[in-house]
């Protein structure tokens, strides 16, 4: 399993090494008092972030942790934000963009719905003269200031590799393995599944593995996702591992495995490390889900934000190629890590959920065991 909680990549780094002043008298932000007249007022005063969270279904990281960690960032440095979440509304997604601008922001962050929806936002913000950063989900064909991210083919290869070593404990032979991908919209979950079929296909292809049911999950909707599994589980009820995209979806289908009594027998995959996805591994119901330190991602939106808030022109080390346009978005990636019942304890550590709201009731016991302090 992977170590280095916080690690993240050379891009990742480069962040806090390439601020450019782009304008102003180069802006002391030490607290003195300026000495300048209107660059030092523009430095003191920088513009206002507007951020776009996309919903509050698809997991609950877009309100428990993004926005809060955000909020956080905003608030030390001193910036106005407005943070809103468009709650899957694609109409709603560009209505609150057009308000954020026409009430003054100078940045936006987004996660977008879908890259369609994405787009029109960035064409607007620019055509304005707005910066934005695509946060967490690029913009196929949007061609944003910045991406800030994890490396989500890497996301996939975890996944893919924590289910094939689940099967190989539980020694199955030629196990069916099924896949419940996330929303076909999602930039995201295309690169989830590059991840995990770049180590699963192989196993298909020499005989190792059965490929069984395939089917991605619209909009993430964790009851489609119970529909999807029930269908899926119908026409092939010898399935023996699930690769699941995300903590939501896997619970979705320990939900269905439940009641035939196979919820700990199948291996299910998720990601997120929720309180929800931790407790079903320590359950043994999910075999392992993947920690993307949130965290991390949000304070290097937060920094990008900011500079560019500040008239500020941030430089990164990282790309990556909009596959649509064949640009280079400057990128910042950051490095998950697989979470298994013995590895539970890092995510309490670095305090993306607390023991307290972990460990309640049955749970009590099993965070003993899994060490949980």
């Amino acid at each position: 399993m992977r170590k280095g909680i916080l690690g993240l990549t050379a891009a990742a780094a480069a962040l806090s090494l390439g601020l450019t002043a782009c304008g102003g008298d180069g802006g002391d932000n030490s607290g003195a008092a300026p000495s300048g007249a209107a660059s030092s007022e523009a430095a003191a005063k920088p513009g206002k972030i507007g951020v776009i969270l996309p919903d509050s279904k698809s997991s609950p990281r877009w309100e428990t942790a993004d926005r809060k960690y955000l909020e956080e960032a905003f608030k030390a440095a001193g910036v106005e934000y407005d943070i809103q979440n468009a709650q899957n509304d694609k109409t709603a997604f560009q209505t609150i963009a057009d308000q954020m601008i026409t009430n003054g922001a100078t940045v936006l962050a987004i996660v977008n719905l879908d890259s369609g929806t994405g787009k029109a936002v960035i064409d607007k913000a620019k055509a304005q003269g707005v910066p934005v950063i695509d946060y967490d989900r690029l913009t196929l064909g949007g061609g944003a200031s910045y991406y800030v991210s994890f490396d989500n083919v890497k996301v996939g290869q975890l996944q893919g590799e924590g289910l094939v070593q689940c099967l190989t404990d539980k020694k199955a032979d030629k196990p069916i393995v099924a896949e419940l991908n996330g929303s076909p919209t999602d930039n995201n979950a295309t690169l989830f599944k590059q991840g995990y079929d770049s180590v699963l296909k192989p196993k298909f292809d020499s005989g190792e593995y059965v490929k069984g049911p395939d089917q991605s999950v619209p909009d993430w909707d964790p009851r489609k996702a119970g529909t999807i599994f029930e269908q899926m589980f119908t026409s092939e009820p010898k399935i023996a591992g699930v690769l699941a995209a995300n903590d939501n979806l896997g619970n979705a289908a320990i939900t269905v495995l439940k009641k035939q009594k196979l919820n700990g027998k199948v291996p299910v995959t998720g990601q997120d490390a929720g309180v929800q996805g931790l407790q079903n591994v320590l359950a043994g119901d999910q075999c392992m889900t993947v920690y993307k330190a949130v965290k991390k991602e949000a304070d290097a939106a937060a920094e990008l934000a900011i500079a560019l808030a500040k008239g500020e022109k941030p430089t990164v080390s990282g790309s990556v190629k909009d596959t649509e346009t064949g640009q280079d978005v400057p990128s910042v990636l950051l490095d998950p890590q697989s979470i298994t019942f013995d590895s539970v304890k890092d995510v309490v550590a670095d305090g993306y959920v607390t023991k307290e709201e972990l460990c309640k009731g049955d749970f009590a016991d099993k965070c003993t065991k899994a060490g949980i302090q």
